[in-house]
């Protein structure tokens, strides 16, 4: 692996614990009854209408407080939605990153990023909500988690032909999906005893193809 990118990884993994002891989402103090409240709304919402055509104003209205105390209790939106699906960070500390990669490397970027942190203490809540979503508990969350938040950020820089990015990003998530699946909730063995290394490299170069490489069907 290039050292620039191993360098830019292990700076992000390192920020991550730090950022999300630092920003706990959903555990600000304030009265429980409205946090609460203003979850269920969240969840509600986010559910109904995706990530993007949900506004923190609209939370803010259907639970009954002022946007600002959304913003106090919370942060950002997708602050408040970690909190709403119960992940300890902060989506936007793992794929903001991700901008100052060169597109030609976020094939090798992402699991070399995601594996670690999956095999972290933070990530063993990730999973735990992973599990229950996938099981049925509420996919609709996840689906436009993908759909809102991850191709809206790397979607748009892998679009080529217009109009791929989105299938591109899904490939990749089906991919990504497919490992947590494997590993953390089946626990196939061997491949739940393989090194994290010798994941992330089998699988970037197929990742990589999915981002930029040629598709049937999208040429």
């Amino acid at each position: 692996m290039p050292g620039g990118g191993d360098a830019t990884t292990k700076d992000t993994l390192t920020t991550l614990t730090t950022n999300a002891e630092r920003k706990r989402p959903g555990r600000p103090p304030g009265p429980s009854d409205t946090r609460e409240r203003i979850l269920t709304v969240a969840r509600e919402l986010f559910a109904r209408n995706g990530i993007d055509k949900t506004s923190i104003r609209a939370i803010a209205a259907q639970a009954g407080v002022d946007p600002a105390l959304v913003h106090h209790y919370f942060g950002t939106k997708t602050q408040l939605f970690a909190a709403a699906i119960h992940i300890p960070i902060d989506p936007m500390d793992v794929i903001g990153p991700l901008k100052e990669i060169p597109v030609e490397d976020i094939g090798r970027t992402l699991p070399s990023m995601l594996l670690p942190l999956w095999e972290s203490e933070l990530g063993k809540g990730f999973i735990a909500t992973l599990r229950s979503l996938l099981a049925g508990n509420d996919p609709s969350l996840f689906r436009s988690f993908l759909q809102d938040v991850i191709t809206k950020e790397i979607g748009s820089r892998v679009d080529d032909p217009p109009g791929s990015g989105r299938v591109r990003v899904q490939f990749v998530a089906s991919q990504l999906v497919g490992v947590v699946m494997a590993r953390y909730i089946l626990e196939l063995e061997p491949f739940k005893s393989l090194p994290i290394e010798q994941i992330a490299e089998t699988i970037a170069p197929n990742l990589q193809r999915y981002l930029t490489g040629e598709l049937p069907g999208l040429s």
